[in-house]
């Protein structure tokens, strides 16, 4: 049963674990678009597709989904990877 405390609480979490489902989600959803894009070689779809990934990221950590080092470092590895291809391009 419970205090009522608790049973608010449960009711909070599960709530709050839904909405942060849907950043995160969408967040790995970009990023591993993203890495695809860059690794077929078109330098504008990667451009575009890593902007995304990066706002994404920025949003997740924004509401606190994520923490905000954790979106730091995914931006950093996308970019880095990003730079790669331009120089090869």
């Amino acid at each position: 049963m419970g205090l009522k405390s608790s049973q608010k609480r449960e009711r909070q979490n599960t709530k709050q674990r839904a909405r942060n489902r849907t950043y995160k989600s969408t967040a790995r959803t970009l990023i591993r678009k993203a890495f695809t894009t860059i690794e077929a070689g078109n330098l504008e779809d990667a451009k575009t597709a890593t902007g995304e990934a990066v706002k994404a990221l920025d949003k997740a950590a924004a509401k606190g989904a994520i923490h905000k080092n954790n979106a730091s470092r995914r931006k950093s590895r996308l970019m880095s990877r990003l730079s790669t291809l331009e120089k090869g391009a």
